[in-house]
């Protein structure tokens, strides 16, 4: 099971890594805390001090089209904040 799907990278998370050194991730939904301070600090290297997780939950959406009323939905999904230990930090665009 793929615990680490993608980081979150915006203004905000970029703001709390700099100041309290917080990073996200979108994570499985099944994954608890335990797996994923394992999986950020298997994979990148890191101490991770503590771990915690949101659950959004999908929201119905609809838009007017020629063809009349479309309907749906957004995808649920859970959000990991893991928080580094100081003096460690995570580089996301040292691949590119």
């Amino acid at each position: 099971m793929e615990i680490i799907i993608k980081p979150v990278l915006t203004e905000k998370m970029t703001a709390l890594t700099d100041k309290q050194h917080k990073v996200a991730f979108i994570v499985a939904e099944g994954a608890n805390k335990i797996e994923i301070k394992k999986a950020v600090e298997a994979m990148y290297g890191v101490n991770v001090l503590a771990v915690n997780t949101q659950r959004y939950q999908g929201t119905a959406k609809s838009r007017y089209t020629k063809a009349g009323m479309i309907s749906g939905r957004t995808n649920s999904f859970k959000k990991a904040i893991v928080t580094l230990a100081e003096g460690d930090s995570i580089d996301f665009f040292s691949n590119i």
